[in-house]
């Protein structure tokens, strides 16, 4: 089943409970706020989609995604506040999108066959799951332009050590996919030729999990890690009596696929 809801922007399509979320508005993909909203809008519709069970998120071609549009921001610097409220809004959406991607109840996979800089880095790190190929390439450049890569920062911190990220914060230097397995802003680098089809099997066997236990057992995690040791034991041993409590887990064990491992 392929559906297109806005080629310039973001276009879904579901194959074997794989939602596929290829990003447009041009070769660099650069995340404007029609795009943060678009964006946004594909990952509630996923969510809300009984049959897409994993979302993989991609940039065609070899800019994965550029990040913030540099232009669409310039061009708001003539506004009466110097385009204060448009920035307001802008990173704002932007935060709330970001979090719709890491707080999904469905796993997240980046794709990246090129370029990931500053908010497209901060897009890689939002998902649960990164895969590059061996082109790919990753930098927060902001001290470059005179700034920082302050929000971007905020995913990226949550994918990696303290030093890998203020290398990247400090020096505003790309980094190639050997560098980012490493830090651990990917989980593997494979040639660009085999990218697509490791993807697209990884995501299909993800697929096939049953997707109550995932959906609590996501929620469980991304509130445990900011939790003390035995509070975060507390959570997790909730969750997990609901996990074996789940209609779906109790089916499979009474079923003729249960095996007995003790």
């Amino acid at each position: 089943m392929n559906q297109m809801t806005n080629p310039d922007l973001v276009s879904p399509s579901l194959s074997d409970g794989v939602l596929t979320l290829s990003l447009g508005n041009g070769k660099a993909h650069p995340l404007s706020a029609p795009m943060i909203a678009a964006l946004h809008q594909a990952m509630d519709a996923a969510n809300a989609n009984p049959d897409a069970r994993v979302i993989v998120i991609h940039g065609p071609g070899h800019i994965f995604c550029a990040g913030h549009d540099l232009k669409e921001i310039a061009r708001h610097r003539t506004d009466a506040d110097n385009g204060r409220a448009y920035l307001t809004k802008l990173f704002e959406d932007c935060a709330a999108m970001m979090q719709a991607i890491t707080f999904s109840a469905k796993p997240t996979i980046a794709m990246v066959d090129g370029i990931a800089t500053a908010a497209g880095l901060q897009l890689v790190a939002a998902c649960d799951l990164a895969f590059a190929s061996e082109i790919a390439t990753f930098c927060l450049p902001g001290v470059i332009n005179g700034g920082f890569c302050t929000t971007p920062g905020v995913a990226v911190s949550r994918a990696v050590g303290r030093k890998y990220l203020m290398e990247l914060l400090l020096s505003g230097v790309a980094k190639d996919a050997d560098w980012a397995l490493r830090a651990g802003l990917v989980n593997e680098v494979l040639p660009a030729a085999d990218l697509a089809e490791h993807v697209s099997n990884f995501a299909r066997l993800l697929a096939t999990r049953n997707p109550g236990p995932i959906a609590s057992g996501k929620t469980c995690t991304a509130r445990h890690l900011d939790l003390s040791l035995p509070e975060a034991y507390a959570a997790a041993t909730d969750t997990m009596i609901g996990h074996f409590m789940d209609p779906d887990r109790i089916a499979y064990e009474k079923s003729s696929r249960w095996r007995d491992t003790s």
